[in-house]
């Protein structure tokens, strides 16, 4: 049998799940270098040669997260990281996302889908660990980001669909930024629907002086301002019916001519279009043009909503708050640990959007450093987003579970003190942690079973 062409980076310190992956590995074709330790792994993580580590968090000389952050700030060039871990809570999720893993895996850990997630990332193109993720942390929205720099190569007619507020328009930016990392190039956004016939025609193909009343020089419009660049039209579903005709003649003939005007005008430009409609259905109902349907949607982007990836809820407040105090000038503020359990709770039906307006309200009416669940949501925290899609018994023990973390963390791992304040017995905490999966973190002294 011939070698391999990917080889798997194991650090795991469990025989028998070692033995087991190894195992599996071998099976389906990898070629699985195991390490029992970090400091073993460690030099031959910094040599390379590697297409996927997989890593527990657990290990019995340094922990998972430390390594792999010492390793990244020694400018070891690392291949897409997975972590197995205990910690199967959306904070955990988070953290090992912001380092610049790609995913994990929680315990017990099914072996199948390690599998599954492993050969998807020996295949595809991701981004050096350098990269900082600039749409969001969820595999959903690396998945997106992943993709923009192919979509750039063949001047490639891109539309991106999703409900209102989940940010079309910073994936359009990013797939911009990946053709034009300078931002040299214009990039032209239109709404196509907060504008009148009329006026949506003057202003995309522009106009000739006397075309109109009122029209007393020559006006490029928005295909001639984007040439070289993109041309972002939002809300195309919203585009009245004789405009997308000239919209399609446009796309087609990459030429336009003014309002008033006979003379085409050779556009150079990348177009990406965007709407929260389902134009499939605008097509059967025949409010939409088939053919300009299928002239836009050569590659579609789905961007889910934010309740389907609650992983990008915190890091984006993270992203507006820090934007908030940059803009006003202020000291940042901060999310207590009730008011981030109230984010990831609420179902945001206006999406980033509304996440957006709900921070900036509680920046501007309070001057507490510490934002808390009241002031977001303006003394009334939402109720939890509960769907009958697990058992009641599933949905208690993540919630125990939760609440267990948030306790643990506040007394920063001291078993004693964090069985008092829940008010069990240290043996009670104990148990209920092995049965959740709950791991011990940042115990202080003095604090044994």
């Amino acid at each position: 049998m011939s070698a391999s062409p990917y080889r798997i980076c194991l650090i795991e310190d469990d025989e028998i799940m070692g033995e087991a992956i190894v195992d599996r590995f071998g099976l389906e074709g990898f070629d699985c270098q195991w390490f029992k330790s970090g400091e073993a792994a460690r030099t031959a993580l910094s040599l390379g040669d590697f297409q996927v580590v997989v890593s527990d968090i657990s290990l019995p000389d340094i922990d998972g997260e430390t390594l792999f952050e010492e390793l990244q700030s020694a400018g070891v060039a690392l291949p897409p990281y997975l972590f197995i871990t205990g910690h199967g809570a959306i904070d955990s999720a988070v953290r090992l996302l912001k380092l610049g893993a790609e995913d994990y895996l929680t315990k017990p850990l099914d072996v199948r889908a390690l599998i599954e997630k492993v050969r998807s990332l020996c295949v595809k193109t991701r981004p050096s660990s350098s990269h900082h993720p600039v749409l969001g942390i969820s595999s959903a929205m690396r998945n997106v980001e992943a993709i923009l720099p192919r979509l750039v190569q063949g001047n490639t007619t891109v539309l991106i669909t999703g409900e209102s507020g989940v940010g079309k328009e910073e994936v359009a930016r990013a797939l911009h930024r990946a053709r034009d990392p300078e931002w040299k190039l214009p990039f032209v956004t239109v709404n196509c629907g907060a504008l009148t016939e009329t006026l949506l025609e003057a202003e995309i193909f522009g106009y000739v002086k006397g075309a109109y009343t009122g029209a007393v020089r020559d006006k490029k419009g928005y295909f001639e301002q984007a040439n070289g660049g993109t041309l972002f039209l939002d809300e195309i579903g919203d585009m009245p019916l004789p405009m997308q005709v000239r919209l399609l003649r446009a796309i087609q003939e990459r030429k336009i001519v003014r309002v008033g005007g006979e003379v085409p005008i050779p556009v150079d430009i990348h177009l990406v279009c965007a709407t929260n409609k389902d134009l499939k259905s605008l097509v059967e109902k025949g409010d939409f043009r088939e053919d300009l349907y299928y002239r836009i949607h050569v590659v579609e982007l789905q961007i889910p909503p934010l309740r389907e990836r609650k992983e990008d809820i915190l890091w984006l407040s993270e992203q507006l708050l820090d934007a908030e105090a940059a803009q006003h000038g202020r000291p940042r503020r901060s999310l207590s640990p009730a008011a981030e359990n109230a984010l990831l709770d609420y179902t945001w039906p206006g999406n980033i959007r509304e996440l957006k307006h709900c921070l900036e309200r509680a920046c501007v009416l309070s001057n507490q450093v510490v934002l808390t669940a009241d002031l977001l949501f303006e003394g009334q925290p939402p109720e939890p987003d509960v769907k009958v899609t697990e058992s009641l018994g599933d949905y208690l023990e993540s919630h125990e579970r939760r609440y267990i973390v948030e306790a643990l963390r506040a007394k920063s791992g001291r078993i004693a003190e964090t069985a008092a304040a829940l008010g069990i017995s240290r043996k009670n905490l104990w148990e209920k942690m092995k049965r959740l999966n709950v791991q011990q973190r940042h115990s202080g002294p003095g604090n044994g079973a």
